[in-house]
């Protein structure tokens, strides 16, 4: 049985999706992502000498900060900084400038739903344009579970208030960033399968979460298309430089 949307969108479909990058002046990597009314804005400045206290000067240091649309930071923007850090972490190669920092700048323009997976795909985007070293690439997107047991992807802000419960997945991609000579190969990562960063909200069955694995999956085709559209001519840049 087909759940009913209120937008129309059948539950497998994604909103009208939109990536830009190189879109502020005096940062060194920017990118905006757009799903539907969500909209979120990332800065990259960096990498800057030194690490933050209790960081490990050996690596690469990746910082991030959280502002919402409007007024204070709180417990959730809290918790989504940690999640999109330990999110980049896992993406960027960090021995690559060690006792560096690199501050990623997270601003939320609108919240329509699946806000913390648009950040990770804004920041994953800012961090190409900036010319950080990456392994992978990375794709995040946000399931649904309704209370009949229906899975829809990429919620709107109401959707994701009358679900039963809802996970966040981050699906690696391909290789296509810039890295060092002889170090294409990185030991005991997955480049093009597995599962970066995932994390539910919600009672959600494992039998539930496995099938938001697999459709959660599935969709991030058209988003990584997206992603490799817009970031192929600063790749190819930064390629060419590195030969």
């Amino acid at each position: 049985m087909e759940i009913d949307r209120l937008d129309g969108r059948k539950a497998n479909q994604l909103r009208p999706l939109a990536c830009s990058r190189n879109i502020l002046n005096r940062a060194h990597g920017s990118a905006s992502w757009t799903q539907g009314d969500t909209k979120v804005l990332v800065a990259v400045y960096g990498p800057k000498a030194g690490t933050k206290k209790n960081e490990n000067p050996e690596k690469a240091c990746i910082e991030v900060i959280w502002k919402p649309k409007s007024g204070q930071i709180g417990k959730l923007e809290r918790e989504h900084e940690m999640i999109v850090k330990r999110t980049l972490q896992s993406i960027c190669i960090l021995n690559i400038n060690p006792n560096t920092t690199t501050s990623v700048i997270v601003q939320v323009i609108n919240d329509d739903g699946a806000l913390l997976p648009c950040a990770i795909n804004a920041a994953c985007a800012a961090l190409v344009d900036a010319g950080i070293p990456l392994k992978h690439l990375a794709v995040a997107i946000c399931c649904c579970l309704a209370d009949s047991g229906y899975i829809i992807l990429d919620p709107t802000k109401l959707e994701e208030q009358s679900m039963k419960a809802y996970a966040y997945l981050v699906f690696p991609n391909s290789i296509l960033s810039v890295r060092p000579e002889g170090s294409l190969k990185v030991q005991g990562e997955p480049m093009e399968h597995g599962v970066i960063t995932s994390g539910t909200q919600g009672a959600m069955s494992v039998d539930d979460y496995l099938n938001c694995l697999e459709r959660g999956r599935a969709a991030t085709a058209k988003m990584s298309t997206v992603l490799r559209r817009n970031l192929q001519p600063q790749i190819a840049s930064d390629l060419s430089k590195a030969g």
